[in-house]
């Protein structure tokens, strides 16, 4: 449980920082899955922190804040899944 509210605590005070960027975790999650030759679908997924990657459907499946997000911790979060990806 410690774990569990250390993450989401920590995702909330980071989506408080915008990214310079500008751009939202799906697009860098398809930005760094075409650089780096990953055939991966983007896609939304429901439930707060729910983020995935599902090797099954090979699609990386993010949360609505991480999704549409255009903070630091939006980015981490889809480019920490995309990392799942690159591991298959």
């Amino acid at each position: 449980l410690f774990a569990q509210w250390k993450v989401q605590s920590t995702f909330r005070q980071a989506s408080g920082v915008p990214a310079r960027a500008g751009r939202s975790g799906a697009d860098v999650a398809r930005l760094l899955a075409a650089r780096e030759g990953v055939p991966v679908a983007v896609q939304p997924a429901h439930g707060f922190l729910s983020d995935h990657f599902d090797p099954a459907t090979n699609s990386l499946n993010l949360s609505p804040e991480v999704y549409s997000g255009r903070s630091l911790a939006s980015l981490g979060v889809a480019a920490h899944e995309l990392g799942h990806a690159l591991q298959k």
